[in-house]
């Protein structure tokens, strides 16, 4: 039975005013009743739009269908075939600006909540205890992944899932990536994600931590380790700053940091190893999902008060509209249509930390008025002469982007790069110009979405087995 509900069912989730003050999981997930009704009002195009629109091609009528007919473990499998994370992507995938804006639905109401259905399916699996993953006959080949990000990840488990011999490579301590030390646990409960890397340990990925590729082992090293092709999907780990006065101040986080500090280090707990702020007033620049991360999580660290400061208007923001409106409801402040020009800081004789650089203590901000579009279309920002004022501040984290690591790429005799440090690749196959290096992910593009990535992965996967069978 088709359910002609024009919205789709809402999410539950916890109520702004609790959620604000702990990290436990925000969006509750559907119930078997809400699932089946959002199930039912999918119409089983014959030529579904909605799979073209997702990075790894998930045929998300069959899944659906599955759902309605009340076989979620069905469900579940046929997810599992394009992609290996669908626990992960049903939470943190932008699926209005993928599959659900492809959506017939979407024309004459709300898309079908494909990312909540993925979500429900993919929970469902991993609470009834669905059928264990198993290794596959070896193959004879080896490969080398380096880095456990989305990319590296989809793409050792779609060489494991032919034979190969798999070793992933991370620089950190703890496997998953950009999941774990970007993505706050109320956004994405780490638990998920050790679940969807043991998944991948039980087809025979081996994954190495502590390992920092370009020192610790080189790609050449990895070859003569004999390793027969190396995917790098290292992601975009070096961060930006905006290169204002005060910038060097203490209590100025990039995101990246902040984020590591309260999401891998665990920052949040009583007596922390890793403290990152104490209280007060933080800003946080830049508009994008990172920046709603950054802000949210600094609510629970105990801000009294958090500003998220964006130069261009709410229509421009590039935060998915969830997030945002998930900030707005926890009483997160927007000032947009603003720029930090200075960050201002204060000597404190009686801190042993102190130096010339001081503490923050307010950041001087200018309005702005979108002009002119840029060379992407968007109206670009201008000053307002003499708008100028002061928001007095604690702490400042930038969250104006990230671009890759320059460590591989340095240590790597023919790799070629961009001018913006990203690894270049054959789009078709992710080659890079050194034969036998494959490359996909935010090393490639900088920083994108989860999704993204794991499509880069799968090419390359799909590539290193064609070049490997030769």
């Amino acid at each position: 039975m088709i359910n002609m509900d024009p919205k789709k069912n809402p999410m539950p989730c916890q109520d702004p005013g609790v959620r604000a003050k702990n990290f436990d999981e925000v969006a509750l997930g559907y119930d078997e009743k809400t699932a089946l009704d959002e199930a039912q009002r999918c119409l089983q195009c014959k030529n579904p739009a909605c799979v073209s629109g997702c990075p790894v091609n998930i045929q998300i009528p069959q899944f659906i269908k599955k759902i309605c007919e009340g076989d979620c473990e069905g469900a579940y499998r046929i997810i599992r075939e394009t992609s290996s994370l669908p626990a992960v992507c049903g939470r943190v995938c932008p699926q209005e600006t993928q599959c659900e804006a492809k959506c017939v639905r979407d024309i004459k109401g709300e898309p079908v909540g494909i990312g909540r259905l993925e979500r429900y399916v993919a929970d469902r699996h991993n609470a009834c205890g669905g059928a264990s993953v198993e290794a596959p006959a070896p193959n004879g080949h080896k490969v080398a992944v380096i880095g456990s990000g989305p990319s590296g990840l989809t793409c050792a488990g779609d060489l494991a899932a032919k034979g190969y011999a798999v070793t992933v490579f991370e620089a950190l301590h703890t496997a998953g990536g950009v999941l774990v030390y970007g993505i706050p646990e109320f956004r994405l409960p780490k638990a998920i994600v050790s679940r969807e890397v043991e998944n991948l340990k039980a087809m025979g990925v081996k994954v190495e931590t502590n390992m920092v590729i370009g020192k610790t082992l080189t790609v050449d090293e990895l070859f003569e380790m004999g390793f027969e092709a190396v995917f790098i999907g290292s992601g975009a780990g070096l961060p930006g700053f905006m290169g204002i006065p005060g910038e060097s101040a203490k209590g100025v986080f990039s995101a990246n940091e902040f984020l590591t500090r309260s999401n891998l280090m665990k920052a949040y707990r009583e007596t922390p190893t890793t403290p990152i702020m104490k209280g007060g007033n933080v800003a946080v620049v830049g508009g994008g999902n990172v920046a709603m991360d950054a802000a949210r999580t600094a609510l629970r660290l105990g801000a009294e008060k958090v500003y998220i400061v964006y130069r261009r208007s709410m229509q421009e923001l590039p935060a998915r509209h969830e997030e945002v409106e998930h900030a707005q409801e926890e009483g997160i402040e927007f000032l947009l249509l603003n720029n930090p020009i200075e960050i201002l800081a204060h000597q404190n004789p009686d801190d042993p930390r102190d130096s010339k650089n001081g503490f923050v203590r307010a950041i001087r901000c200018i309005r702005m008025e979108l002009g002119e579009p840029d060379e992407r279309g968007r109206r670009r920002p201008v000053p307002v002469p003499g708008s100028e004022f002061t928001l007095d501040v604690d702490t400042v984290v930038m969250a104006i982007g990230t671009s890759p690591n320059p460590l591989i790429k340095s240590t790597t005799e023919g790799l070629e790069v961009n001018r913006w440090g990203g690894i270049v690749v054959d789009e078709e196959t992710g080659a890079t110009s050194r034969k036998g290096v494959f490359a996909g992910g935010d090393a490639v593009t900088g920083a994108a979405t989860v999704i993204s990535a794991m499509g880069a992965g799968k090419i390359a996967a799909k590539a290193i087995d064609e070049y490997l069978s030769k």
